[in-house]
């Protein structure tokens, strides 16, 4: 078996060995693991699923003893961690700024209106990696932001006739509470564009005192031909960019197209305007284009670890991110960008106007649970279009179902006093693998469907290892914690 970090490993030589002489554990030469490794190999699909194998005794259920049955150990946290990095368009094994401690930066929802279903995966996709990043024994420092004075912002408020902070406010309480109900763990603080006005002012006027940004009349805009790496994220080809100064003053444009010229950083204050700040700037306030960067930089700092959003953002809004807290620092903001795709209902895309927009209580009406939401939403994997079909729905809330059902049966409560089974080896051995199954799979760019069946055949199995009965007292505690590990990134086996 060869590593793909570099090293030969002969792999039932040492399992043989292990055998031999109880020992768990043979060494390796992993050239990835500096100092000989006990732990993996960097497979074809990408992740490091444990290179040790040792014999062990096995009973199949009704049958008889098989011995020098193999079984993998789990590689746990020194197995790398594998995502898709956008800014690269390749896979990659993740390292942190500072290991063990990771900074990771999601763009929040835009509060003009109520998050429906298609953000929500986003959030769920952003919040599996966070919850997988602690799973590994990081410690995360998680930024989410409300831009709550945008231009659809303010144009949604009058609609209204509500004040924007009204309006936001309403928006961002529907948002905490379904968050709560999906599991989506949220930092105590989030950041609001209004809270960091200065902080966009100052990166505003550095920008500009580096000549990349300039003033025209009272607002701001920034010079893309003067930052020699923008649109790399997207991959533009700036040869293209036309010569002549082209301004676009409005926050945010339809459709996924790039405006081929200078965007807006400030808009200076104009006679009706709802909203205004007195700045070192003038009167004013930041546009959509730096308020991420503000809000960033004031609770992360210039440099981040990784940057999560929705594809949509690969047209403008992230490379004008990076472009704007580049220009001021000159240094990487963020090496890794993550990027999950659309969520589209029987083929088309989810939109008001089609009259196809999915909030929870649709699925409450279908006596689904916000749980099992999650699950559907997360049960596929995030870089993939997600085509919500009924059919679609009633596979996962099934899958869900019946895994929950093999989870109470195993671990129903028994008379501990009462049960003489001895241990059974097999047992042993599966619920050790369960953590292998669902690393091997989410070490792979957080493949969810892949460790869901996985979890699932592995659990029908100790069902007929145990005779349809709960496992053993002493099984039943390794195995239920083992489940609350897992559960801890999946959020729906126990949290129902």
């Amino acid at each position: 078996m060869v590593c793909r970090h570099g090293a030969l490993q002969a792999l039932d030589r040492a399992a043989a060995r292990a055998a031999a002489t109880g020992a768990r554990r043979a060494p390796s030469s992993c050239a990835f693991h500096r100092g000989g490794c006990a732990r993996g190999t960097l497979g074809a699909a990408g992740p490091c699923v444990g290179a040790v194998e040792i014999a062990v005794k096995s009973r199949i259920y009704g049958g008889p003893f098989v011995t020098q049955q193999k079984r993998t150990i789990a590689a746990r946290s020194d197995c790398p961690f594998v995502l898709y990095n956008t800014f690269t368009r390749r896979r990659e094994v993740f390292r942190s700024r500072v290991p063990g401690e990771v900074k990771l930066f999601t763009c929040g929802p835009s509060v003009y209106r109520r998050p429906h279903l298609g953000n929500y995966r986003t959030f769920l996709y952003e919040d599996v990696l966070q919850r997988y990043l602690e799973y590994r024994g990081n410690r995360v420092h998680r930024v989410i932001v409300v831009t709550d004075v945008e231009d659809k912002a303010l144009e949604e408020a009058l609609s209204l006739d509500l004040s924007v902070q009204e309006l936001t406010d309403r928006n961002v309480d529907f948002f905490r509470q379904e968050c709560e109900e999906l599991g989506i763990a949220l930092p105590d603080t989030m950041p609001r564009a209004s809270t960091s006005v200065d902080v966009a002012a100052d990166l505003i006027q550095s920008l500009i005192e580096r000549g990349v940004a300039y003033r025209h009349g009272n607002d701001v805009f920034y010079d893309p031909l003067k930052y020699s790496r923008f649109g790399e994220l997207f991959g533009l080809d700036m040869r293209d960019w036309p010569a002549e100064r082209r301004r676009f003053a409005q926050d945010t444009y339809e459709g996924n197209r790039w405006n081929r010229g200078d965007f807006i950083l400030w808009h200076g204050f104009r006679k009706g305007d709802q909203v205004w700040w007195d700045t070192p700037l003038g009167r004013g306030r930041p546009s959509w284009n730096v308020q991420d960067p503000a809000m960033c930089v004031q609770q992360a700092g210039y440099e981040i670890d990784i940057h999560c959003g929705g594809i949509d953002n690969l047209y403008r809004h992230h490379d004008y991110n990076r472009a704007v807290i580049e220009g001021v620092t000159g240094t990487e903001f963020c090496h890794y960008w993550l990027h999950g795709e659309h969520v589209i209902v029987e083929g088309s895309k989810m939109s008001k106007s089609k009259g196809n927009v999915l909030y929870l209580e649709h699925m409450a009406e279908r006596g689904i649970t916000p749980r099992e939401v999650r699950f559907l939403l997360i049960c596929g994997h995030y870089r993939d279009k997600l085509n919500i079909t009924d059919q679609l729905i009633d596979e996962r809330v099934a899958l869900i179902r019946a895994l929950r059902a093999d989870v109470d049966l195993l671990l129903a409560d028994a008379d501990v006093r009462g049960d003489t089974r001895h241990p059974d080896p097999a047992v042993d051995a599966i619920i050790e693998e369960l953590p292998v199954l669902f690393e091997t799979a989410m070490n792979d760019d957080l493949r969810v469907a892949d460790a869901v069946p996985a979890l699932r055949t592995a659990l029908r199995q100790l069902r007929t290892l145990s005779g349809d009965r709960p496992v053993p007292p002493p099984a039943a505690v390794r195995l239920r914690a083992t489940l609350s590990a897992i559960d801890s990134v999946i959020g729906a086996i126990f949290a129902r």
